[in-house]
């Protein structure tokens, strides 16, 4: 087998290809950043527009009374306003689905469970909402 041929260390171990320019933590753009803002809560609420129109769907908050005052300053009446739990059941379930929580029928007394797909409403927040 033959030798390889000999490679100089310049060649092997030479500079890096990159640069980082560390000058923006020096700008203004760099000290002027704002720190993000936390997610707020997230609410389902049921309620009804100006004409009468049954409205559902979820908002974002950092408290139930946040979410309340910006529903109606969309101009909807507040029927409901809960609180939903963070996270998935089943995490295989597609975000654009709304896993409703199970259902008891009282004659019945058995348990079930539904899913719907949101449609959104133009007229208000672009929030998922479903007439009924």
């Amino acid at each position: 087998m033959a030798k390889p041929a000999a490679v100089s260390p310049t060649v092997v171990f030479n500079k890096a290809k990159i640069s980082i320019d560390m000058s923006i933590f020096d700008s203004n753009k760099f000290k002027n950043l704002q720190p993000t803002v936390d997610m707020g809560t997230q609410y389902s609420y049921k309620a009804t527009n100006k004409s009468n129109r049954a409205l559902t769907g979820f908002i974002s908050a950092d408290s139930i009374d946040d979410a309340k005052t910006a529903l109606q300053a969309l101009g909807l009446t507040v029927n409901t306003l809960k609180e939903l739990q963070i996270g998935r059941d089943n995490p295989f379930t597609p975000y654009y689905q709304v896993v409703a929580p199970p259902v008891t029928s009282p004659a019945t007394s058995t348990t079930t469970s539904t899913t719907t797909t949101p449609a959104t409403d133009s007229t208000t927040t672009g929030a998922p909402v479903v007439a009924k």
